[in-house]
């Protein structure tokens, strides 16, 4: 290794950093430094913490119960390890490798700054100081034996590193096609939440409601303790507990085995660059197709009918927000949390079918149920402009009223959060079965659900708006006045859905005092607010109209702005 070249390297890579801070202004300049000391810190508390529970704590628990202290932290390490993967699975290397290849500069040297450097996330920084900790506490607290956790962790990490930059860089070579990118990154993710939401499903399907016998719970343990020997990731708690037994053996042959397979990942990571960055790869994938001829085929209307008071151009609007949307990866992404969430629910109701809960308490699940409709469609709600681009130029220069820009807009969204809270309180209804006039009175609460939401989505859109990266649901490089005001615009979709949950307390109050069911009351109630909110709504349409047309330069500037 040529180590002017790698210090060069390095220098090079904090310049860059250092000019992505100053081009957000000082006040963001300022703030990434604070979150960076802070991580360290963090950090160093952790390992202080550590080594202080490994002393006192845990100097005199049983082998079985460092056992699962140390799953538990692996788990939760992976957990976090697997938010951050996804967040940044569509992130750049940190040095552009086919920038350098022209350079007489060793390709490994970049290859292991590009490694070292991805993984110096905030998982890192605040779960292996404190593993390490904890191991040095064991040490001084057990026994001089404990040492031998220091490199089994060290090869977990190391293992659990390589392979994530091997799959990134496979990932990589599958998204040069950017149509196939953006499903990529939208499968990735839907995945990785399902893989975490699995043991919740499993756990529904295998529930018994009678108590496992004796002989079953130690079937069950001997099943888990031979899970230990094989399940790479358990590797660390399995060694932990032959520590604690006086064996090194397990904790030996699970550190060799970490920085084994680290090793083959980070072999088979690197001749990946290799072969992507000569084109073998693109090579090795291309293969002549035949192109199919083209039917030009009608495009189908998004909408079947037509609402009374909509125009014509309104409408035609609406259908292709709507189109924008069924097409975009992003909105795939954030409805995939409503999938998800149907899902679960779902299964856990087919297994857990319970009707036990009292009429007055029902239409408070029948609220919750439209609450968590709109946890994936708020994001587009809230900026509505995000997803647009370079398309915002055309409602920029289209003569169309400004209001009935946003109607269009709000509009498309509509028959999306339709569809999704029907099934949700269908759901709810075969669960808890609710009576036709708490249905009826979840569906307004609904449609009010989404008159609120429309109007603080219309203000914030025009406020705070932000341009989404293509493929993904993150802002792009937003300075900290308006990362504040994104958290602030999204801090009000709780706020806005609280009127939602007066419906039921009302129901409840009123059937407490005997004067009416709780069900004719939730009618009653959704009815007197959803009027009003029908009024309000059309006449906010005007003044958020005027800001739009006040503020759409600005918007245009934002989110058509090309980020490196």
């Amino acid at each position: 290794m040529n180590w002017r070249h790698l210090r060069t390297i390095l220098w090079l890579r904090w310049r860059l950093s250092r000019n992505q801070w100053s081009r957000g202004g000082p006040l963001n300049a300022v703030l990434t430094m604070i979150v960076v000391a802070a991580g360290f810190i963090i950090g160093a508390l952790g390992s202080l913490a550590g080594v202080l529970v490994g002393i006192f704590a845990l100097a005199k628990v049983p082998p079985l119960a460092l056992l699962g202290i140390w799953d538990a932290i692996i788990l939760l390490f992976l957990f976090f390890w697997m938010i951050g993967l996804v967040s940044q699975i569509q992130r750049s290397e940190t040095i552009d490798v086919g920038k350098m290849l022209h350079l007489p500069i060793s390709l490994k040297d970049i290859f292991l700054v590009n490694y070292l450097a991805s993984h110096l996330t905030l998982s890192i920084i605040l779960f292996l100081p404190a593993m390490l900790g904890l191991s040095f506490g064991l040490l001084l607290g057990r026994s001089w034996i404990m040492f031998l956790m220091v490199p089994l962790v060290l090869g977990f990490i190391f293992m659990i590193t390589a392979w994530t930059y091997c799959l990134r860089g496979w990932l990589v070579t599958l998204m040069v096609n950017k149509r196939r990118r953006r499903a990529i990154i939208a499968g990735v993710t839907f995945a990785f939440i399902l893989v975490f939401q699995l043991p919740n499903l499993l756990g529904n399907i295998l529930h018994d409601h009678n108590r496992p016998s004796d002989s079953d719970k130690l079937r069950y343990q001997r099943l888990v303790l031979t899970a230990h020997n094989y399940v790479p990731f358990l590797w660390v708690g399995n060694g932990a507990m032959s520590l604690a037994q006086g064996s090194p053996w397990a904790a030996v042959l699970g550190a060799g085995g970490g920085f084994l397979l680290g090793g083959l990942g980070l072999r088979r990571a690197y001749r990946s660059t290799v072969r992507f960055y000569q084109g073998q790869a693109a090579r090795d994938g291309t293969k002549q197709k035949r192109k199919k001829e083209k039917v030009a085929h009608a495009p189908r209307e998004s909408f079947a009918g037509k609402l009374p008071g909509v125009s014509d151009q309104t409408w035609v609007l609406a259908s292709a927000f709507l189109h924008s949307l069924a097409r975009a990866p992003e909105a795939k992404m954030a409805l995939a949390t409503n999938l998800l969430i149907l899902l679960i629910c779902g299964v856990s109701i087919l297994l857990r079918r319970s009707a036990d809960i009292s009429d007055t308490y029902k239409p408070f699940i029948a609220t919750g149920a439209v609450a968590v409709t709109f946890f994936g469609v708020s994001q587009f709600m809230f900026n509505m402009f995000g997803m647009d681009r370079s398309g915002f130029r055309m409602l920029v220069l289209t003569p169309m009223p400004r209001n009935r820009i946003l109607l269009s807009k709000n509009l498309a969204y509509f028959p999306i959060v339709l569809d999704i809270g029907l099934i949700l309180l269908i759901i709810v209804d075969f669960a808890v079965h609710l009576s036709l006039l708490m249905f009826l009175a979840g569906f307004m609460q609904l449609v009010a659900a989404f008159l609120l939401l429309s109007i603080a989505g219309n203000l914030a859109s025009v406020l705070v708006p932000y341009r989404i990266a293509p493929g993904s649901m993150k802002p792009t490089k937003t300075t900290a006045l308006t990362t504040v005001l994104i958290i602030l615009s999204h801090m009000l979709f709780p706020t806005v859905l609280l009127p939602m949950f007066l419906m039921p307390v009302v129901g409840l109050l009123v059937s407490k005092l005997g004067w009416l069911p709780a069900g004719p009351t939730n009618v009653l109630v959704a009815m007197l607010l959803l009027g009003p909110l029908v009024f309000i709504y059309r006449r906010s349409l005007t003044p958020l109209g005027e800001l739009l047309l006040k503020r759409e330069k600005k918007i245009l500037e934002v989110v058509t702005k090309e980020v490196e």
